[in-house]
């Protein structure tokens, strides 16, 4: 008997967490942040469960949402083994490690006003941990690449296949064997979109027992492939036209390289003008020199470029913008120029600064090309709301606001069915999970009528036996 139970990303997106338990074995897959605004308090919760009887962590990706509590649950006692692949694990600590630092410096510019301005805030107004967690946290992680099999007890196996999110990103297989029977959990992660440039297509499978299947896009469709190119080539011409900047809020991990690879292919083909582009994103321009350390992990295409010398990571315009003195400097350019930062949900970050310079004018373009939260900038921005609240100043929305769908790193409706319909066999039970509550309903009603499987929309805490 396996029992699981949902510790987040649960009837919403952020937050991914699953406590498995079987003979005597526990194990979480995922240990995320929460970064919708109404579900933050999660963040500062202790763990529904005690952390030093826990055996292993096994994670999808470096995705915040999926890796950014790993420092918290080891401050609070775990100790045992985090299990990825090769990819995820170079990607870990410049992810956590960041994050750590910006906690820190929320905390204590918090701190100085909610002093000024005689109030508290709902959070404690210390970082939820620090880069001395984080170090403590790295020793732990050991590396299982894809399709090997890892015996995490004489009756339990692991194996993770890829997921075609972000590099390294996996789909988490659970093998559990009782005599002759054996049942099969399949953990989709983020499941990725096929055709996509730089990392290879999701992985499809004929069985499994039980599916946990992420449902972020689960009740629309993406722009076209062929698309993305000619609107973000759009983009670019019309705010050059205007005098303006182009702002991309830019998740640092597979959406900046990404950015990165359309925009120098439009250069070179000349379909649009030379501009200068900032990647304003330490973080972004540490991940992107992971991605030279595996090309045997990306997609035919993109190897291709880099084994013909045309490096897509690297074209005329292009500045990696490291030091906070650079990145303040991108105002004082004169003309128009392309700035993408993080974090890509506008929640903190050099965006909120460069928002702050550009969203009331009018000849620049707030650009979004992936998922924004509920309850973050982002979305208040995406949603038509003016004015926004941005380091405690509220500024009128009077710059064009766009968005590109595909972009995401996350598969779509369509996309999703064709991962389902590989399946030849009928699951005991599809939980739908990684998705709003709305979405998860209406996709989780088309999957049952169309196919008659036994759908869980699971909420938060709730508890299932896996017989």
């Amino acid at each position: 008997m396996i029992r699981v139970r949902f510790l987040g990303a649960a009837s919403q997106v952020t937050g991914s967490c699953f406590l498995l338990s079987t003979n005597g074995l526990t194990f979480l897959v995922d240990c995320g942040l929460y970064q919708e605004r109404e579900y933050q308090a999660r963040n500062w919760n202790p763990f529904p469960f005690p952390p030093e009887k826990l055996d292993y962590i096994i994670l999808t990706h470096a995705h915040l949402d999926h890796c950014g509590l790993i420092p918290k649950v080891v401050k609070e006692g775990f100790r045992g083994r985090i299990l990825c692949t090769p990819p995820t694990a170079e990607i870990l600590p410049i992810v956590l490690f960041d994050t750590a630092r910006l906690q820190e410096e929320d905390a204590q510019i918090k701190k100085k006003r909610h002093e000024r301005e005689g109030r508290r805030g709902p959070y404690p107004e210390i970082p939820l941990y620090t880069a001395r967690e984080v170090e403590r946290a790295l020793p732990l992680v050991e590396t299982i690449d894809y399709n090997l099999k890892f015996r995490l007890a004489p009756d339990l196996e692991l194996t993770c296949h890829e997921a075609g999110h972000i590099l390294g990103s996996s789909i988490v297989e659970i093998t559990s064997r009782n005599g002759p029977s054996r049942r099969r959990l399949l953990f989709s992660g983020d499941l990725g979109q096929w055709n996509k440039p730089l990392v290879r297509d999701p992985e499809t499978f004929a069985e499994a027992d039980y599916i946990f299947l992420e449902s972020t896009y689960g009740d629309r469709e993406h722009d076209q492939p062929e698309k993305v190119s000619d609107r973000l080539a759009e983009n670019v011409n019309s705010v050059h036209s205007r005098g303006g900047n182009l702002v991309i809020p830019t998740f640092a991990i597979e959406r900046a390289q990404e950015l990165m690879y359309h925009l120098s292919r439009l250069v070179r083909k000349k379909r649009i003008p030379q501009l200068p582009v900032f990647l304003d994103s330490p973080m972004a321009v540490s991940v992107t020199n992971v991605f030279g350390h595996y090309l045997e992990y990306l997609d035919e295409e993109s190897r291709a470029l880099f084994s013909s010398g045309q490096n897509p990571f690297d074209f005329p315009g292009l500045k990696l913008v490291q030091s906070f003195e650079e990145s303040r400097s991108i105002d004082k350019i004169r003309g128009s120029a392309i700035i993408m930062a993080g974090s890509g949900m506008c929640t903190g970050g050099r965006i909120k600064h460069h928002l702050e310079t550009n969203i009331s004018r009018p000849e620049s373009t707030i650009l979004f090309v992936g998922y924004q939260a509920r309850g973050t900038l982002g979305r208040q921005i995406l949603e038509g709301q003016s004015p926004v609240r941005i380091y405690g100043q509220m500024h009128q929305v009077r710059a064009t606001i766009d968005e590109i769908q595909g972009f995401s790193a996350h598969a779509d409706r369509p996309q999703l069915w064709k991962w389902l319909e590989s399946f030849r066999k009928m699951p005991r039970r599809l939980f739908l999970i990684h998705g709003e509550k709305e979405t998860i309903q209406k996709f989780g009603q088309e999957i049952t009528e169309k196919t008659g499987w036994q759908v869980e929309m699971p909420d938060y805490l709730s508890e299932y036996a896996l017989d």
